[in-house]
């Protein structure tokens, strides 16, 4: 799947598609915690659930700064993500990992955009880019695990 975010015109409009992004890429989570078998796996997977509980929390104080409503849940894209892991999870757990790679692919680049955004003052770059710095991460991590699982 190929995101848009991080092209939005306004920094508002940014900040509330990340944390649109952000709640999918949470439902995504739970979905591959639940179908993993892999025990040490799913507890990898569970700390960066955490990540994005965290960036979702960090978005959301960027939002009411800026005198915006925050979403609490994710958009339609969110059956995207989660039944992408679903159907991956009938292969097992290197298909479900795989799954979660490609998800991953548009939180970096969600992320490599935002933080490039011409409206983000330097305090949100800076979340951006540790934001950007957890997914490079996560993607790492599964580009990994998904060969060894």
């Amino acid at each position: 799947m190929v995101t848009t975010v991080g092209t939005e015109s306004t920094f508002p409009k940014l900040v509330r598609n990340l944390l649109l992004l952000e709640h999918d890429a949470i439902a995504a989570y739970e979905q591959t915690i639940e179908r993993l078998s892999d025990a040490g796996a799913k507890q990898q997977i569970a700390s960066f659930k955490a990540d994005h509980d965290r960036h979702v929390m960090e978005l959301k104080q960027m939002s009411a700064s800026l005198g915006e409503e925050a979403p609490e849940e994710g958009d339609m894209k969110q059956l995207l993500t989660t039944g992408k892991v679903a159907m991956a999870s009938i292969f097992g757990d290197s298909a479900t990992i795989t799954a979660m790679r490609t998800n991953e692919e548009d939180t970096v680049t969600a992320y490599e955009r935002a933080s490039k955004h011409s409206e983000a003052t330097p305090e949100a770059r800076a979340v951006f880019e540790r934001a950007l710095n957890d997914e490079l991460r996560h993607r790492q991590w599964m580009e990994e695990a998904s060969s060894r699982l």
